[in-house]
């Protein structure tokens, strides 16, 4: 088994050493370092868990304090993906003080043996009590992974509400690839630190039946997230705007958006052009529109676009181009020109670009799925 985690370790830092020939965003700088540590991590517990975590008690402690750090990775990385204006400043650099605090906790109770004799991982006879903040310690350790992927499930909401305020499709930038990787790490991590919580306080199952599987779920990891990661391109890279609701009514903007200087004639007007331009132009046939797109092509900024899509149409930004796709795709259905179209056909012809994304909002705003639509039309 120790030979896997030498290749997860490798294949860590094959992927940090990759990502570092490309022009990195930011979301590949914190990739690279995540996948750094990463693998020096693998690679240390396969070269030397064998005798780590009985021969040396204090340095063992503080190699389990690094689990303490992929929580903030994980966190500051979905983060540089879904905040356009995203900065490692020092308040976030503060999600890794906890693991500092344990590491300089260790330090100092290397100076006194007293103590330190009683921070070790195994379990003998007549070893010394655990220190409480020792068991502090560890009890954060466990419950930061928990707490960091309940977090990251929180910014995945937040990353929802803004593809349905600024893009018309969410194929390209759901990132599906990292919710699912997110959902069964932390439930099996999770699984993972309730059986090394029980092993310290019970003595039940092995120390090594623990960190094995802990490291094992993190290779798994390792390899996943290097792979998709490394292939993961910037989701804002243009001005966006981050909205609180993703069904934003009329009413519910009035508060938000009172310090914009818009008349209520500049509304009506601003809403007329967006209207003629969309329908004439036929803008919602570009797949990949956002609305930063259509800001800059009809002049006007970004804030005031979506301002006048929410408070004068009642919509948000992906309803909004999707039902215009959406009224296309029925014409053509009833329009015997295209009868020799697939259902599938018309609808990458009328702005979608996924067969799941189309069939989801077909049922959404017609309460039917496209096959039932077509057989409903006389022939």
């Amino acid at each position: 088994m120790h030979y896997l985690f030498l290749i997860a370790g490798f294949n860590a830092i094959f992927f940090a050493l990759l990502l570092f020939q490309k022009k990195m965003a930011r979301h590949d700088k914190i990739l690279f370092c995540w996948l750094i540590y990463l693998g020096f991590y693998t690679g240390f517990y396969g070269l030397f868990s064998h005798k780590l975590f009985t021969a040396y008690h204090l340095l063992s402690a503080s190699f389990v304090s690094l689990l303490m750090l992929n929580g903030p990775f994980l966190y500051l990385y979905i983060s540089s993906l879904i905040q356009h204006s995203f900065r490692l400043n020092t308040g976030r650099l503060l999600h890794f003080l906890p693991f500092l605090l344990f590491n300089l906790y260790l330090l100092i109770a290397s100076f006194f043996p007293g103590i330190s004799e009683g921070i070790r991982l195994d379990h003998v006879e007549h070893a010394s009590k655990p220190p409480f903040l020792f068991n502090l310690f560890l009890t954060l350790t466990v419950l930061s992974g928990p707490v960091y992927f309940l977090s990251s499930i929180q910014l995945f909401k937040k990353l929802d509400i803004n593809i349905f305020n600024n893009f018309s499709s969410d194929t390209n930038v759901n990132l599906n690839w990292l919710r699912k990787l997110v959902y069964s790490f932390g439930i099996v991590w999770t699984m993972l630190m309730v059986t090394t919580t029980i092993h310290h306080i019970f003595h039940l199952f092995s120390l090594a039946f623990c960190t094995d599987g802990i490291s094992l779920s993190l290779s798994l990891f390792v390899i996943l997230i290097g792979y998709f990661g490394l292939k993961q391109k910037e989701i804002f890279p243009q001005e966006v705007i981050e909205e609180k609701n993703t069904y934003v009514t009329a009413d519910k903007n009035k508060g938000k958006y009172a310090g914009i200087p818009m008349t209520e004639e500049e509304l009506n007007d601003c809403a007329e052009k967006i209207s003629h331009f969309v329908e004439t132009e036929k803008a919602y046939l570009n797949p990949d529109l956002s609305l930063p797109q259509l800001a800059e092509t009809l002049d006007v900024p970004s804030h005031h676009l979506s301002r006048v899509i929410n408070d004068q149409f009642g919509v948000n930004f992906f309803n909004f181009i999707n039902r215009y796709r959406i009224e296309e795709v029925k014409a053509k259905i009833g329009n015997p020109e295209f009868q020799n179209l697939s259902i599938l056909g018309i609808a990458y012809d009328s702005g979608f670009n996924s067969k799941s994304a189309f069939n989801r909002v077909f049922k959404k705003m017609e309460g039917m799925t496209p096959s039932e639509y077509r057989k409903q039309i006389p022939k």
